[in-house]
């Protein structure tokens, strides 16, 4: 057990309200929410709480990789959920962004690598396998590999773990969530060099990095707003109660890679789930490099945040 079962109206400790009922009471009989979450384990001090003691059946979660999840919700297949911030960026116009909420890390994040056989600098021209599950981590090693390196390999997307012949093995890959951490927890690992985006990010731009967001889309908030607000207050709940219980939710998750606890409860710890001002800036400095590629729309900036 993470925490109590709070109802409605009862305070947490924390400053939020948790929904943990199995029926839905009379004066909550709201719109029906569609979620998305990331069906990494970056997501359990979060996701752990909420499938514990968020029991509500007008609330449907689908799980799945970022790009997935970038692609229901722009197509108006989820309301709300964790989605890369490049989706955010590619379409500002659909969504806005819940206050307080994000995926992110200020230095190593330990779960977004390029595994490399040469140094950065060594890459023009050379080929990288990028994984297709986030744009953002995709754009991410373009900025850096592009604008700090200077260096244009040669960019390929496909299965990180799938087989090949040996004249196709490329010279790096980009790996993020669990397949970076069983990458990075194999001792047969062929790849000398290892990147970690984020630390290299904050070291150049003295920012966090924020990988996932929280978007919520335009239309839903037209019509569901109240229910939008429900849905946020719930997330943070979450949020607080599972950064008091990571050594318990590592304890239950480290098998799904499989890590040592310890090692898994160290990654919790580096991981952060707030959205504060000094992460706003590393979204509009973040954004303003993909505007300047022609990745995404102008209109990403200002941010627009659902409060």
């Amino acid at each position: 057990m993470l925490c109590g079962n709070f109802k409605r109206g009862e305070s947490n400790g924390a400053g939020r309200e948790l929904v943990c009922s199995g029926n839905v009471p009379g004066n909550m009989k709201k719109a029906m929410a569609r979620i998305g979450m990331v069906n990494y384990i970056n997501t359990a001090p979060i996701y752990e709480v909420w499938k514990e003691q968020v029991h509500r059946p007008d609330w449907a979660v689908t799980e799945a990789p970022p790009a997935h999840l970038n692609g229901l919700l722009a197509t108006g297949d989820l309301d709300l959920g964790f989605v890369s911030c490049y989706e955010y960026a590619a379409r500002p116009e659909q969504y806005r962004i819940m206050a307080d909420l994000s995926i992110s890390a200020t230095g190593p994040v330990g779960s977004v690598f390029m595994f490399s056989l040469v140094t950065p600098k060594q890459l023009d021209g050379r080929k990288i396998l990028m994984t297709g599950q986030s744009e953002t981590s995709v754009w991410l090693l373009r900025i850096i590999l592009e604008d700090f390196f200077a260096v244009r390999p040669e960019y390929t997307s496909g299965e990180i773990f799938a087989k090949r012949q040996p004249e196709e093995e490329p010279t790096a890959v980009l790996a993020i969530g669990d397949e970076a951490l069983r990458l990075a927890n194999d001792p047969a690992s062929p790849y000398p060099v290892r990147l970690d985006l984020a630390e290299f990010w904050n070291q150049q731009t003295g920012l966090p990095f924020v990988f996932s967001v929280c978007a919520v889309r335009e239309d839903f908030l037209a019509t569901a707003e109240d229910t939008a607000r429900d849905l946020h207050q719930t997330l943070l709940a979450c949020r607080d109660q599972g950064q008091k219980h990571l050594a318990t939710i590592s304890a239950q998750v480290a098998s799904r890679i499989p890590m040592h606890t310890t090692a898994c409860l160290a990654y919790f710890q580096a991981m952060e789930y707030d959205l504060g001002p000094a992460k706003l800036r590393a979204l509009e400095k973040f954004f303003s490099r993909l505007i300047r590629h022609e990745a995404a729309s102008v209109k990403a900036l200002p941010l627009k945040i659902f409060q």
